[in-house]
């Protein structure tokens, strides 16, 4: 975490100076969601149900993992769900269809993960509508999950998730760049579900965090992510014992969480080294690391081509309310 990412989770943070810069913000992000509201800009309905899994602040908050139990729920189901995503940090110029021996550079880290533990079609592009209807046109889909497209409004969407990080909050509750949200907590009232990402404590999570949140009209609970046995990235080798201290490393946007994860999956932390969320790893920076080193599945795609013995990730699975989960098979019964 950066200075000013630090800032925004402090009382009194020197990132209030960057108020004015907030203001202009909401000015043109209002003047955004007004233009969809009179019609000025036209919202885009697909021919199949659309959720939409999303936050209002920037950093991690579990998008990924929750997108791969929505997969497997409606999977479960009798559904064909397809993925659409953003392909963060990669240049497009038109929609792929991402396979799952894809590169992530290519790709994007979450792209190619999603791909390869879904067992679904995955198309990216920045423009959701146009990255959904090449998912239509290119696969056999009945239910599109879009993964982070919560402000891209241009996309009508059946239904809403919006993650939030439990430990973390909304900071201190200000847009960018004053504060980590993209929308005010206003937002989360138009939302049909709101989930708090808990920690896993002995194996329970832990209550909703308590904060004057208005969510009225919404179906409110916690998630918590379980963690799997750590897989070696070169699958020959043998199990990691639970009796050596391991060394993290970590590219994604809340490293402390992978911390927590792994202390409470009964391992010893001996150090960590954390890089920017979708950090592009290199054989040579991670070269001199000691061993056992343990990572995210999300960077575990990027050090796959160069993995070394000793490099382990550790899997994990979305543990979703029941309610939450019934309550969106109904809402897509309805939609259908």
């Amino acid at each position: 975490m950066n200075a000013l990412e630090r800032s925004w989770y402090q009382k009194f943070g020197w990132s209030w100076l960057l108020l004015p810069l907030s203001l202009l913000f909401w000015l043109l992000s209002a003047l955004r969601r007004q233009a969809f509201r009179l019609g000025l800009k036209t919202q885009q309905r697909l021919r199949v149900p659309v959720v939409v899994v999303g936050n209002i602040s920037v950093g991690g908050t579990g998008k990924t993992p929750v997108t791969l139990r929505l997969c497997e729920l409606l999977q479960a189901h009798g559904w064909r769900p397809g993925i659409i995503s953003r392909g963060y940090g990669v240049k497009l110029r038109a929609p792929r269809l991402v396979q799952p021996e894809d590169s992530p550079a290519e790709c994007g880290d979450e792209p190619v993960l999603l791909a390869r533990r879904s067992g679904c079609p995955v198309v990216i592009y920045p423009d959701r509508v146009k990255g959904g209807e090449f998912l239509l046109s290119n696969s056999v889909c009945d239910v599109i999950i879009c993964d982070d497209g919560l402000q891209h409004y241009a996309l009508k969407r059946d239904l809403e998730i919006i993650l939030i990080d439990a430990s973390r909050g909304l900071g201190n509750g200000l847009l960018l760049p004053a504060g980590p949200l993209r929308e005010g907590a206003w937002r989360l009232a138009q939302a049909e579900i709101v989930l708090t990402n808990g920690v896993l404590s002995q194996g329970q999570p832990q209550p909703d965090v308590q904060q004057d949140w208005r969510l009225a009209g919404t179906v409110s609970g916690s998630f918590y992510l379980q963690p799997g046995e750590p897989v070696p990235l070169v699958r020959s080798e043998a199990a990691l014992d639970r009796a050596v201290p391991v060394q993290l490393i970590s590219g994604i946007g809340n490293p402390r969480r992978f911390v927590t994860t792994v202390q409470n999956s009964g391992f010893q932390v001996a150090g960590s080294v954390w890089f920017a969320d979708h950090h592009p790893f290199t054989a040579d920076e991670l070269a001199s690391m000691p061993t056992p080193l343990l990572m995210t599945e999300k960077d575990a795609v990027k050090c796959q081509a160069f993995a070394k013995p000793g490099w382990f990730y550790l899997p994990v699975q979305a543990v979703l309310p029941a309610d939450v989960e019934n309550f969106i098979l109904e809402r897509l019964r309805k939609t259908h």
